[in-house]
């Protein structure tokens, strides 16, 4: 193999799911929240907030634990999430600090990225897709 194949083979490698890197989110047309972060989601059952939060997760979740929050096995299936308190409690501390297993990121941190409003529109719009 050639030198510049083997180079256009590792790039495509690295970059073989899109940009990884935490995207913000618009949620023009939500309630603003605040500075303080609220135990529950206080955007369940909103149109618009699952609105939003359906292209959040696309834009954010989707590579990971698949499209319509269908995983392929290598990220838990996000429709099987707990919902309510134990739920929220638990969407809450993944989404802000990101899960790391030996050393390794498994999910990146998303506090300082995505709003308290665009995290909670991404809750809202994964109950809408909820599954027993």
């Amino acid at each position: 193999m050639t030198a510049l194949a083997m180079a256009i083979g590792v790039g495509h490698a690295a970059y073989g799911h899109g940009d990884v890197t935490p995207q913000p989110i618009d949620t023009t047309g939500l309630e603003a929240l605040g500075p303080e972060w609220r135990e529950t989601n206080p955007y369940s059952g909103n149109a618009r907030a699952i609105e939003i939060g359906a292209s959040g997760y696309n834009q954010n979740c989707a590579r990971c634990h698949g499209l319509q929050a269908k995983s392929g096995g290598i990220a838990p299936d996000l429709r099987l999430l707990d919902l309510g308190p134990d739920g929220d409690a638990w969407f809450v501390e993944r989404m802000k600090h990101g899960a790391v297993r030996d050393g390794k990121v498994y999910m990146p941190v998303f506090d300082g990225i995505l709003s308290q409003e665009g995290m909670w529109a991404i809750r809202s719009y994964l109950e809408s897709v909820h599954e027993d």
